[in-house]
């Protein structure tokens, strides 16, 4: 089932999100309409704060979405996964700029820096316990994903006149006053 993906200013989406047990009512339904809006919404991760769940619960699948011309395209053809509880352990390089965009800040893209490469723990959807390392477009998704379970958006982390000269656009996604080919909730909508 497709969800309604949370518009910028939903609370939610700035509340750092909650651990889950495995007998967390709904999980793998929870998943798999996440796994459903995500590619309705063509996005290459989704976390459960952006369909309205304040639960540590992120999901990736960059392989539908690559560019012919992906240079990370080896990397990302089988990166789908499911990270329940995540916690980034270290994160280390030299800061790379990327120009990233959100589903729930639809139009709007920016550069963003990150360190290149990660170390994760997490569950996965059958609560098998990962520790894993990674870097380049697959770090950089997981840290976009990361970001939203810890109520951080990637606008958070851009200039902040940069953000300043982004206020109406911003103010005009929390309207609904926008065009998106997917379904949203506003949070100022009339």
């Amino acid at each position: 089932m497709i969800l309604p993906i949370v518009a910028y200013g939903t609370p939610v989406l700035k509340k750092k999100a909650v651990d889950i047990t495995q007998d967390y009512p709904g999980l793998a339904d929870l998943i798999a309409n996440m796994f459903d809006t995500m590619k309705n919404a063509k996005g290459v991760g989704l976390a459960a704060p952006q369909v309205g769940v304040s639960v540590r619960l992120f999901i990736i699948d960059a392989a539908p979405y690559l560019d012919e011309g992906e240079e990370d395209k080896e990397n990302l053809t089988n990166f789908r996964k499911v990270f329940i509880n995540a916690q980034i352990v270290d994160e280390n390089g030299n800061n790379w700029k990327f120009n990233e965009g959100c589903l729930s800040i639809p139009n709007i893209r920016e550069d963003v820096e990150r360190k290149p490469k990660l170390r994760i723990k997490y569950l996965d959807e059958n609560f098998v316990e990962h520790d894993e390392k990674y870097d380049g477009v697959r770090a950089r998704i997981i840290q976009h994903e990361y970001d939203h379970i810890e109520g951080v958006l990637f606008t958070d982390r851009i200039n902040p006149l940069r953000k300043q000269l982004l206020k109406r656009k911003l103010t005009d996604i929390s309207k609904g006053n926008i065009d998106v080919n997917y379904k949203m909730k506003f949070p100022l909508k009339k």
